[in-house]
């Protein structure tokens, strides 16, 4: 076993060790799922929207917003915690470097985010009968850019942030006016045009825009992942500008 699966593995042990952590990260989003679907009006045709269901909508909002959790409060505040703990600065004197340990929370981020998106795809076929992706490359690809899109954002609040506790109050305020934009409280579709228009910049717009197209059986604008690849860019170029290993 290489030293980047065992620190993996490792990492998801300790993930796993912290319910408060893991059942907010990876319960949340199926739990609002099945909360949606139990509301009748929710499985009915709404008008107001095309003709389309309400939670068939929500679908694509709690995959993204999945990811969401785990790249701006969890990330944040595991890479927080461990500079804060001298953790970072330790490895640098072991043959596993810092690095080694950016990539196995990047691969658990991404298993992580992969099962919780499977997840809520799969209660929304069997118990509310959503249908599953018409375009999965087309989804695959949104999928991709939003979760590249919010991990970049994540290691940005883990850079500029001092201390965990800090990443942690730092992440859940950057949290709420992501998934409000991204439609949790209000669907996208029923959104006043000018709230519509703010979420199409924001990282979370797009995102939902781009998986519920894919999801209807067209391609992602241009214009969503272009913006998803903005943030990616950007945040991603703070990130490793400001990050601290000490």
């Amino acid at each position: 076993m290489s030293a980047l699966s065992s620190l993996t593995t490792t990492e998801m042990k300790l993930f796993f060790r912290e319910p408060t952590i893991w059942v907010f990260a990876l319960v949340v989003p199926p739990l609002l799922l099945i909360v949606f679907g139990s509301i009748p009006p929710f499985r009915e045709s709404d008008p107001d929207i095309g003709g389309v269901r309400v939670i068939d909508l929500y679908a694509p909002i709690l995959v993204a917003i999945g990811v969401a959790i785990l790249a701006v409060n969890t990330v944040p505040a595991q890479f927080a915690a461990y500079r804060e703990r001298g953790v970072l600065r330790r490895m640098r004197t072991t043959p596993v470097q810092p690095a080694l340990l950016l990539g196995a929370q990047l691969i658990m981020f991404a298993v992580l985010s992969a099962g919780v998106s499977i997840l809520v795809l799969a209660i929304g076929r069997i118990a509310f009968a959503v249908p599953l992706p018409a375009n999965p490359l087309g989804y695959l690809i949104a999928y991709t850019l939003s979760t590249l899109a919010m991990l970049a954002i994540g290691l940005l609040v883990a850079a500029v942030a001092p201390t965990a506790a800090g990443a942690s109050a730092l992440g859940l305020v950057l949290f709420f006016p992501l998934v409000f934009f991204a439609g949790l409280w209000i669907p996208r579709e029923s959104m006043p045009e000018v709230l519509r228009t703010v979420s199409d910049f924001t990282p979370l717009g797009p995102a939902v825009q781009s998986l519920q197209d894919a999801a209807a059986g067209g391609w992602p604008s241009f214009f969503s992942l272009a913006v998803l690849a903005g943030w990616t860019v950007v945040a991603g170029g703070l990130a490793a500008r400001y990050f601290r290993w000490e």
